[in-house]
């Protein structure tokens, strides 16, 4: 089957993964995007856990303040090299993750993890760190988070 530029483009758009592995998913699905996503879905998960064992050298350290100014957090999320925690993709990952902690607080970082993500609650926080894995080809981790409140 021939895969249009176009499907690809807007596959990659929604997903943020490469044009190989876009173009690949949409083969396997026979041109179903939402096939291609769930393949892609899949296969995130598979290279988080394979990607399980190796270092993390680098990070960002993010906080977000809400706009009332009396709750906020701060998140330390790590990767393996500063090449992929500088990207500005993989800090306003953070900075989200950051405004879900100071919603949704949770006790502790196994927690955060299980909840879905308040931006699209069809997907977990674990799934949101297991896309960033596939999509920067680096483990990619939730290493500390605090929140604060006046109250």
């Amino acid at each position: 089957m021939d895969i249009s530029a176009d499907a690809v483009k807007e596959l990659r758009d929604k997903t943020g993964i490469s044009v190989m592995e876009c173009k690949k998913a949409l083969t396997e699905a026979g041109g179903d995007m939402e096939k291609a996503i769930e393949l892609l879905k899949a296969r995130s998960v598979v290279m988080a856990a394979k990607k399980s064992d190796r270092d993390l050298g680098a990070g960002t350290v993010v906080s977000y303040i809400h706009s009332n100014g009396q709750v906020g957090a701060l998140l330390v999320l790590v990767s393996e090299t500063d090449f992929v925690s500088k990207n500005d993709e993989f800090v306003a990952l953070a900075r989200d993750i950051a405004m879900h902690t100071t919603a949704m607080r949770p006790e502790s970082i196994e927690a955060l993890l299980a909840q879905p993500f308040i931006k699209d609650e069809s997907k977990t926080i674990a799934d949101l760190l297991s896309a960033a894995t596939q999509k920067f080809g680096e483990r990619v981790e939730i290493k500390d988070l605090s929140c604060f409140s006046v109250r």
